[in-house]
């Protein structure tokens, strides 16, 4: 079983120890390694399962080299503001970066959505009822996400985010989540 805390020098060691792993092994088959790199981004898949609506989606977003705008159009329907019904574009570097934990945890598993896309009305409704809802929350503009990785402790998916440093991760443990955005790196 893998552990569960790491530090972020030990996680970009072993995130180097793979990559020149894998080189290795290109070059020793004999394969052009920016190939094998290459088909191996040829699809981008995610799995979501939203706690509010209970409903489920799994997608293809991207493949053959390029983003999906059906795929990304589901998405972003998926992902709306539950309480008012309002559709917002969310950031394909956002699902790329849920796409990047994912494959860095090494998992198969389903993304457990708490809250994506908040319109500007409900953002203001639950900040007054409470003090963790920021006034110019990423959410409004559909570049944040709060989360739970089924396959793995809600705390392995904070310290992989930190590593990735692609964003802000926010961790709250009494509520099990995680917030990830893509806004400059900061964490709390």
């Amino acid at each position: 079983m893998r552990a569960t805390f790491f530090s972020e020098k030990t996680s970009s060691r072993r995130q180097l120890m793979k990559k020149t792993v894998k080189l290795g092994l290109a070059l020793a088959a004999g394969t052009n390694p920016v190939v094998a790199g290459a088909k191996r981004l040829e699809k981008k898949t995610l799995s979501f399962y939203h706690t509010h609506t209970r409903q489920s989606l799994g997608v293809t977003y991207f493949h053959h080299g390029m983003y999906d705008p059906v795929a990304l159009g589901q998405i972003n329907h998926y992902l709306r503001d539950f309480r008012t019904g309002e559709v917002h574009t969310i950031d394909r570097r956002l699902l790329d970066v849920l796409w990047d934990i994912q494959q860095d945890m090494g998992y198969k598993g389903t993304f457990e959505v708490i809250s994506g896309f908040r319109s500007p009305v409900t953002n203001k409704k639950l900040r007054q009822n409470s003090s963790g809802v920021a006034k110019r929350s990423l959410h409004m503009e559909g570049r944040a996400i709060d989360i739970r990785f089924s396959e793995a402790p809600t705390r392995y998916v904070q310290q992989c985010a930190i590593a990735m440093q692609c964003g802000g991760v926010g961790y709250y443990p009494k509520s099990d989540f995680v917030h990830i955005d893509t806004g400059r790196f900061r964490t709390w």
